[in-house]
């Protein structure tokens, strides 16, 4: 099996920056894609950005122009730079991966990101 554990949640203010990283490790015959949702209270979980083996991004429209997202597949890892955060943007923020010829879907426990206004 495989495990994702991501990294760099906290508290920011509005306008400030975070960089969320995501690991992954166990039988990881290929990566097709990883990428980023995120939950915030009384919502569903969204697609944040997703990056595929291309890699070609894409980006849900509420933080296009504000987050970037990159891989290193050398080292299964998946960054979230996420710049300009608005209060809107808190939630709990779960890694996801594709893994396999058969595209199975890992997910990390989450890390959290709260911005203040």
């Amino acid at each position: 099996q495989v495990q994702l554990v991501e990294s760099g949640g906290g508290l920011v203010q509005a306008g400030g920056s975070l960089r969320l990283s995501c690991a992954a490790s166990g039988s990881i015959p290929r990566i097709n894609a990883m990428g980023w949702y995120r939950q915030a209270p009384g919502k569903q979980r969204e697609l944040v950005a997703r990056i595929f083996s291309s890699g070609s991004p894409n980006y849900a429209d509420a933080v296009k122009d504000r987050f970037t997202i990159s891989r290193d597949y050398a080292k299964n890892m998946v960054y979230l730079q996420m710049n300009s955060l608005k209060p809107e943007d808190t939630a709990v923020y779960y890694c996801n991966a594709q893994i396999g010829s058969q595209y199975v879907t890992y997910w990390g426990q989450g890390t959290q990101v709260t911005v203040s206004s």
